[in-house]
């Protein structure tokens, strides 16, 4: 029997782990995300950010049992929309993921939280099967929009995120991330694709996005500071562990008892 199946169910865990996915236009994708989340009860709550889309996405979340919506009557990116799904969470842990993933399933999801639920690591970022071929070489994607992280490193900035550029989030949080000299695991995830921008809006509007996305990125940082950013979190990921951090409170409670947990 697998750990996902000693969980109790998603609603008995309020306090746990937090889901956040930001959406604008997904009604084609958002499903398949949603089915691996809901079913997963390591969750406990799963929060979709309506970022002003003009198709579904917003009725296709609210259909699923259990999934809050946030819809945003103007679009406004996706950092903007993540801001406003981390001051709605109320999870201890936050589990960011992208509304256009394929091939995701909740064993998945048990993987890219389990490092941080068991204490081998404070942050953890997921490595897709599609990640571009220079961070597959390397073992890492500073970029994945798909991580787990501790609430409290992004919930006293979230004013801060909402006036950065639209696609500014990662290398924002991976900031605070350096900062806090936080352990990584990387979450080899072969199974799982994200859809590119080429395909979704077409080629040329696709890369016209994608050089819009690089163009924010520097916006934060200067190139500079992101090659900076990029040697240190390869060093979080890469040094020798000091000792496994103790796991999540909440984590103890739920699948250890509340005796571990005292």
């Amino acid at each position: 029997m697998t750990i996902a199946q000693n969980l109790p169910p998603r609603r008995l865990n309020p306090a746990g782990l937090s889901c956040i996915i930001c959406a604008y236009n997904e009604a084609a994708k958002i499903a398949r995300c949603l089915e691996a989340a809901s079913r997963h009860p390591a969750l406990g709550e799963i929060i979709v950010i309506d970022d002003g889309s003009s198709d579904a996405t917003a009725e296709i979340a609210r259909s699923f049992d259990g999934v809050r919506v946030i819809s945003l009557k103007v679009n406004q990116g996706k950092t903007h929309a993540l801001s406003v799904g981390i001051a709605a969470a109320t999870g201890e842990h936050l589990m960011l993921l992208d509304a256009d993933l394929d091939g995701i399933t909740p064993a998945d999801i048990q993987a890219l939280a389990d490092p941080v639920l068991r204490g081998a690591a404070e942050v953890t970022l997921s490595l897709r099967a599609n990640s571009l071929g220079v961070y597959r070489l390397i073992g890492l994607d500073f970029i994945s929009g798909e991580r787990v992280l501790p609430a409290r490193l992004v919930k006293p900035h979230v004013e801060a995120m909402r006036a950065l550029p639209r696609w500014g989030g990662e290398v924002f949080i991976n900031e605070l991330i350096t900062r806090e000299a936080m352990s990584i695991a990387v979450v080899d995830w072969r199974g799982v694709f994200n859809m590119p921008k080429t395909e979704k809006v077409g080629a040329w509007r696709g890369w016209m996005e994608e050089l819009a996305m690089t163009g924010d990125l520097f916006r934060v940082l200067s190139p500079a500071m992101v090659v900076r950013q990029n040697i240190a979190m390869l060093t979080l990921v890469r040094r020798p562990k000091r000792r496994l951090l103790p796991p999540p409170a909440w984590w103890r409670r739920q699948v250890l008892g509340d005796r571990m947990a005292a």
